[in-house]
């Protein structure tokens, strides 16, 4: 029996010492794994963002999870802060799946950003109009403007760490976009955006984003903007630049002087909206005879990118990656529209169907070469 005993004793420390000997290579597994994040390659640089649609905030993507949290310390909704999920009916919201995000971002410490407030896209259908359908007088949209963002903003105050508070309000030509927001309040719902916003979560940060930010047009009217808002002693702490990118625009060029631009008219600058199309412009409106070979000229990577492409796109993200670093003293944040390829609203536009290959990481989780170059270099600088 005492023979037993010790046995027993002795099984159960051995046991333990091989318990122990797995945990500790299962660890030393686990630091190697996430020796190489993105988030440590560019620290001290600026914030690494992703744009999380509802299945990875549902947690129905184990994969993405696991990427989100190794390399990115920044996340942003895709879409379900838009005003049409969020608040679909005039009095009725939809915070389960924002709440779910701000909770994810919270509990991995990250930076979340809310994403956006005031945009004529994806509008819920109610905002500007009466029960007539008609157009509402100033002073309605004026409240409603003022409960959408005091609930929304409200509702976050303290955790989230900036708002998009206006989105896409000038047009590529430099002149205010006719939003139905426009329409009824003129240039003034732009800065009364930015004041309730403020009066919601006085500590948050507010942005403004938009697209096409290399064009000298728009970048003159952001400047005006600017300036416009600051006037009035409203805060602005940085532009998001949009980042949707193919491979022949923007210009590298055109896009660094917009970045000192709106440096040297006084805020920060964010890379937002990151991505980078490998497929060929697509000429709309165009009357194509040969409908299959349209097809297969604006379709012609169905099968994955040859490798002359995938080079090319590879050393332009990794131009433009080393702008941005270039100037991380203004540049607060880079985020991408989307975590993997197979994620990505580029496969689907401007043509349904399409497949592309925009975002850092590939159809399988994995990243392309200048992102593990990038990992790389800062893993062993000599590299």
């Amino acid at each position: 029996m005492k023979t037993h005993h010790i046995w027993k004793k002795c099984h159960i420390g051995i046991l333990c010492i091989v318990c122990a000997f797995f945990i500790e290579v299962k660890s030393a597994s686990s630091a190697e794994h996430t020796e190489h994040s993105l988030k440590r390659a560019v620290e001290g640089n600026f914030l690494m963002g992703v744009a999380l649609n509802t299945r990875q905030v549902n947690g129905r993507d184990q994969q993405a999870t696991r990427l989100i949290k190794q390399h990115f310390n920044s996340i942003v909704a895709e879409n379900c802060m838009k005003s049409s999920a969020i608040h679909p009916e005039k009095n009725r919201f939809n915070f389960a799946d924002a709440d779910k995000l701000v909770h994810f971002g919270e509990e991995n410490g990250m930076a979340v950003i809310g994403h956006c407030l005031i945009w004529h896209s994806q509008l819920a259908p109610w905002f500007c109009i009466d029960e007539n359908g008609a157009k509402v007088s100033p002073d309605e949209l004026k409240k409603r403007m003022r409960d959408h963002i005091h609930a929304v903003v409200g509702r976050y105050k303290g955790r989230i760490k900036g708002w998009d508070v206006v989105n896409e309000a000038i047009e590529s030509n430099g002149s205010w976009r006719k939003s139905p927001f426009y329409e009824i309040l003129g240039e003034e719902y732009i800065p009364l955006a930015f004041q309730y916003a403020h009066e919601a979560d006085p500590q948050a940060e507010l942005y403004y984003n938009d697209y096409g930010m290399d064009a000298k047009a728009k970048r003159n009217k952001v400047v005006e903007l600017i300036g416009m808002l600051k006037k009035r002693g409203l805060r602005i702490d940085a532009v998001g630049m949009q980042g949707h990118m193919g491979m022949k625009y923007p210009e590298s060029d055109n896009f660094e002087k917009s970045i000192l631009s709106f440096s040297n008219a006084g805020v920060n600058v964010m890379i937002t909206e990151w991505d980078m199309s490998a497929l060929p412009n697509v000429q709309t409106g165009a009357n194509i005879a040969d409908t299959v070979a349209y097809r297969k000229s604006i379709d012609p990577y169905t099968d994955g990118l040859p490798d002359a492409i995938s080079q090319a796109w590879n050393n332009r993200m990794k131009e433009f990656f080393n702008l941005f670093l270039k100037h991380s003293n203004v540049i607060t944040r880079v985020t991408v529209w989307g975590l993997t390829d197979g994620d990505s609203w580029k496969n689907g536009f401007p043509v349904r169907g399409r497949v592309d290959y925009p975002l850092l990481f590939d159809r399988h989780y994995m990243p392309k070469p200048f992102v593990q170059e990038i990992m790389e270099h800062q893993a062993d600088p000599s590299r």
